[in-house]
């Protein structure tokens, strides 16, 4: 008698699982789940890091630094690791997110804003004030406001805020994008329960 229980029981998962195969033979949900799940924690990581960097370290710094000068210094430290983090996690959510995936338009439109805005900041912006601070000595703040160099500085500084803004906006929509296709493929799974 236990026998036959087995054996219906043993039938019923085979069932169940031939009838999952049938709608999924490549297995793209679970592939897809975690692809997702992965471009998800990469984004969060990434934004959070963006943010940390923006509203604690950077004011932080021209707060507790004797010198504006030193603050300076010390973000501009911060932030080519930021962009080029931005750069690689970017990338990989751009390669994980496979065509005809749920939300694939919005998650690699996402992941290509955000390694666009990081890409500018880090290989155009970066090194033009790199080099306009070499030029400008130890001290922007000591030229005076009308200067050319400091005009200039200024620009450049105004443009690598606004590159950071967009990678972050970028990654926001990468992580909403990720966050739809995680539950657009939990739906099929929840239906089944």
């Amino acid at each position: 008698m236990s026998t036959s229980i087995v054996a219906a029981v043993a039938a019923r998962k085979r069932e169940e699982r031939d009838a999952r195969d049938a709608r999924d033979p490549a297995g793209t949900i679970g592939r897809n789940r975690n692809r997702a799940l992965v471009a998800l924690v990469m984004s969060a990581l990434w934004g959070g890091a963006a943010i940390i960097v923006v509203t604690t370290v950077a004011p932080a710094a021209f707060k507790v630094l004797p010198t504006r000068s030193l603050a300076g210094a010390l973000v501009g430290q911060v932030l080519p690791v930021l962009f080029l983090a931005g750069l690689f996690m970017g990338a990989a959510v751009f390669a994980l997110t496979t065509r005809g995936a749920p939300f694939a338009l919005l998650r690699r439109i996402g992941a290509a804003g955000w390694i666009a805005g990081c890409a500018i900041a880090q290989v155009v912006i970066g090194p033009k004030i790199a080099a306009l601070r070499v030029t400008i000595g130890p001290s922007v703040d000591a030229l005076p406001i009308t200067d050319p160099l400091r005009i200039a500085f200024g620009r450049l500084h105004g443009l690598s805020v606004l590159s950071l803004g967009v990678a972050m906006i970028f990654a926001l929509l990468a992580l909403v994008g990720a966050l739809l296709a995680l539950r657009a493929v939990a739906a099929p799974r929840d239906a089944q329960a």
